[in-house]
C-alpha cells in the first residue's frame, strides 16, 4: 500500500522545523496534525476535593508533559511554593528537559527512564525508595505505575489534575488517511468512541510508547509502527525508517 496522508494525533507544531516536515518533503507524503484527545485542567476547587496536599510529598512522578503542565499550573493557581529539594521523577528524558520550562534544572534532583516504559522508570525510582512520591495524572490512566510501586512498597498518591476528552471526527473523516499515529491510550478510546465499527484493513498503524502499544493490540488493532524501540527513539525516526523500508 503507498502511504500519501498521514494523520498525525498532536497539535500542529508551532514551527517549521519540525521533523514531520523534512519527511513530507522527502517523501511526497502529506502530514495532518489533529488530536484525537484534549486535554482539559482541573481547578483547583476541583483538586481539593481529592484532599492531597502536594507539600507532603518529597518527589513527583511525571509521566507526560501535560503532567508538567498541570502540577505546575494547579500549585501556581493554589499558590503553593514547590521546595527547592523536590526531586523530579520522568518518563523519558524528553519530559525531564521539559520541566526547565517550570523549574532550574539540576541533575541531582531530576530523574529519568531511558526506554519510555514504565519498567525503566522504576530503575531511578528504586534507587530512592525512602521518597514519598506523587503522581500528577489524567481521569484516564493505566494502573500499571501504581501496581509497580505497591509490590516495592513505594509510599506514593495518585492525583488526577487533569482530564482527558476525546475530540470528535467526522463520520469517514478517517476514511481518508492511509497511515494513523497515536501517542496514548486514550487516543485509541477516542478512536473506538468516534469509528466503532472501524476496520483496519491496509492502514497503518503507529504509536508511541508501551502503554499505547498495549492499548492498541487490546483493542484487536495490527501495529505496524512502534517507537521508541532500541536505535529509535521518536516517532518521526520510526515513520522514516518504515517509510524508506516500503517507498517501493
Amino acid at each position: 500500500m503507498k502511504v500519501r496522508k498521514i494523520l498525525i494525533s498532536q497539535p500542529q507544531p508551532a514551527t517549521g522545523k519540525s521533523p514531520y516536515f523534512d519527511l513530507a518533503e522527502k517523501y511526497g507524503v502529506e502530514f495532518v496534525f489533529k488530536p484525537f484527545i484534549r486535554v482539559d485542567p482541573l481547578s483547583a476547587k476541583e483538586f481539593r476535593q481529592q484532599k492531597v496536599n502536594i507539600l507532603d510529598h518529597t518527589a513527583v512522578v511525571f509521566t507526560s508533559r501535560h503532567a508538567v503542565d498541570h502540577f505546575f499550573q494547579l500549585c501556581a493557581e493554589m499558590r503553593i511554593n514547590v521546595p527547592e529539594d523536590m526531586k523530579y521523577f520522568c518518563i523519558t528524558e524528553t519530559v525531564s528537559l521539559y520541566i526547565q520550562k517550570y523549574v532550574q534544572y539540576r541533575k541531582r534532583k531530576v530523574f529519568f527512564g531511558t526506554t519510555g516504559s514504565v519498567d525503566s522508570l522504576m530503575t531511578p525510582i528504586l534507587k530512592h525508595k525512602t521518597e514519598k512520591y506523587l503522581i500528577p495524572m489524567s481521569n484516564v490512566h493505566t494502573g500499571d505505575l501504581k501496581a509497580m510501586l505497591d509490590a516495592n512498597g513505594i509510599s506514593h498518591t495518585e492525583a488526577v489534575m487533569y482530564r482527558t476528552v476525546s475530540n470528535e471526527f467526522q463520520s469517514g473523516e478517517l476514511d481518508a488517511y492511509d497511515m494513523l499515529v497515536f501517542f496514548s491510550p486514550a487516543g485509541i478510546e477516542s478512536l473506538k468512541q468516534n469509528a466503532p465499527d472501524f476496520v483496519q484493513g491496509e492502514k497503518v498503524i503507529g504509536c508511541f510508547g508501551a502503554a499505547t502499544v498495549k492499548a492498541i493490540r487490546e483493542a484487536g488493532l495490527r501495529l505496524d509502527i512502534e517507537a521508541p524501540v532500541p536505535g529509535i527513539t521518536s516517532m518521526s525516526a520510526a515513520i522514516d525508517a518504515w517509510l524508506a523500508a516500503n517507498r517501493k
